[in-house]
């Protein structure tokens, strides 16, 4: 699933397209949305909010989507051909120059903008938002201390736009077995604060966090070498029932205490 560097790369990419334009044809292939009538009106922005995407239309409309596992926006010219199979395409919107294409989108749904709060406002602070606030996201954490901090960390409602690729990489460089309980965590502050920092040098092209080849020090690098220690990187998954997810570590560098 993209985190939240990639959806607000992704979002960048449909504001600068879109914003200030005027939308020629508007669908949102959804039948909760099929029927709505957004043409004549102007993008007038479009925004990151973890890893949801909020699409701010001309008279108080806002289109929430969400990118799930497979989906993805693609921008075309105006008078090019729709990219991807029909079947696919859950949003087009499209102005005098340009065409965003929404392929697979996990969730689409038209809110008014005055009640985005009931489709994100459960999430915490945004890693990569205006409202970031890392005692907010270590006080979310500690609200379960027993809980353990790999599962944690990818709850959005405790911090906004964390996942697998971040989760395993903040715990490593902050040397932090993803089992250990929230509560005995040493530098929970650390953690959040180094979430945010690789996040935040991703924003805009993602880049790596290891000198190695295969450019991540832990992250899908199972049974591979540590680059810092050279103990053979293990991964399992874990979480919970039917939210289970991959997590990788370094058994001699992230040791359970």
């Amino acid at each position: 699933m993209p985190e939240g560097d990639s959806v607000a790369r992704s979002c960048a990419k449909l504001h600068a397209a879109l914003a200030g334009q005027v939308l020629t044809r508007a669908e949102l292939r959804v039948p909760a949305a099929a029927t709505a009538d957004l043409a004549g009106r102007s993008v007038l922005e479009v925004v990151p909010r973890g890893k949801h995407q909020l699409t701010r239309i001309e008279g108080g409309w806002t289109i929430h989507t969400h990118l799930k596992m497979d989906g993805t926006w693609r921008i075309v010219g105006a008078d090019e051909r729709t990219p991807g199979p029909a079947h696919q395409v859950r949003a087009l919107l499209v102005t005098e120059t340009h065409q965003a294409v929404g392929l697979r989108l996990g969730l689409v749904e038209l809110v008014r903008s005055d009640h985005e709060h009931e489709v994100v406002g459960h999430l915490g602070p945004d890693l990569l938002g205006p409202d970031w606030d890392e005692e907010v996201a270590v006080a979310n954490l500690l609200r379960e201390p027993g809980r353990t901090i790999g599962e944690a960390l990818l709850d959005q409602r405790n911090l906004a736009g964390i996942g697998t690729i971040y989760r395993a990489e903040s715990l490593f460089h902050q040397r932090v077995n993803p089992r250990t309980p929230v509560g005995r965590v040493p530098d929970l502050l650390g953690v959040v604060r180094t979430a945010q920092r690789l996040l935040e040098a991703s924003k805009v092209t993602r880049v790596p966090t290891a000198s190695n080849r295969d450019g991540r020090w832990v992250y899908d690098r199972a049974g591979k070498p540590c680059p810092r220690c050279h103990t053979r990187i293990e991964c399992e998954e874990f979480g919970p029932l039917t939210q289970e997810r991959l997590s990788w570590w370094c058994p001699r560098c992230q040791p359970l205490r």
